[in-house]
């Protein structure tokens, strides 16, 4: 298998699993920067529950597509405007999560209350649920982003980034999971909130490159047993 087909393969591995955990619904995207300007990303139209390669165009940071059977997603230039300002940035998944988004919702601050949930903290908030579909709102994300792992789209959903893929898969993971603890806790009182010295030991023993393909590995046994 070429590296092209090895990297789409892996994109389309991240979408279906995330589609499994319910974390990307029929909407929802992923990427894969492809040289120095360019990207693969599912088209808009695919069925995220049975996606395959033949559903990954690649494209330019315009949108232009250069290789595949469909147009990508309206939100491209939500990876296209990451892409452009994180050089560090290979791997992007964008999704509508349930229970992150009810926390912007009701206007309530994600909170560390899960071990792996503080790799993404602090986790800051766009301010409108609009879709991030042209280049000036693009600029809004990744400036909210900065150099983050990943943000919060006020009634919309999430965004995560990574060097790998995997990266990206595992981070909105966590984040969807810590949220999932915090809304449950809410319903019962306030959740435990982690301190600075924990949160900084969490983060120095878990962003760990074995633990996160421990964590897609998990995710891939279950989608290959159809669970």
């Amino acid at each position: 298998m070429s590296e092209i087909e090895e990297k789409k393969q892996q994109l389309v591995r991240c979408i279906r699993m995330l589609e499994r955990s319910d974390i990307i619904d029929y909407n929802g995207h992923a990427s894969i920067r492809a040289g120095e300007d360019q990207m693969y990303i599912n088209i808009g139209t695919c069925q995220r529950s049975q996606l395959t390669v033949e559903d990954i165009c690649t494209i330019d940071f315009d949108g232009n597509v250069l290789d595949g059977n469909g147009k990508p997603p309206l939100e491209f230039h939500l990876h296209a405007g990451i892409y452009k300002v994180r050089s560090d940035v290979d791997a992007i998944v964008h999704a509508h999560p349930k229970w992150s988004t009810f926390l912007t919702l009701a206007g309530k601050p994600y909170l560390p209350v899960y071990a792996q949930g503080t790799l993404v903290h602090p986790l800051p908030l766009l301010d409108t649920p609009d879709s991030i579909n042209n280049p000036e709102i693009a600029k809004r994300l990744s400036d909210i982003l900065g150099d983050g792992p990943a943000a919060l789209m006020k009634g919309h959903g999430a965004v995560a980034v990574g060097k790998t893929i995997v990266d990206a898969f595992v981070l909105i993971n966590y984040l969807e999971d810590n949220a999932y603890r915090q809304y449950m806790t809410l319903q019962i009182g306030e959740p435990y909130t982690f301190s600075d010295e924990e949160i900084e030991k969490c983060q120095a023993k878990l962003r760990n490159e074995t633990l996160f393909k421990r964590t897609w590995d998990h995710f891939s046994a279950k989608l290959d047993a159809g669970l």
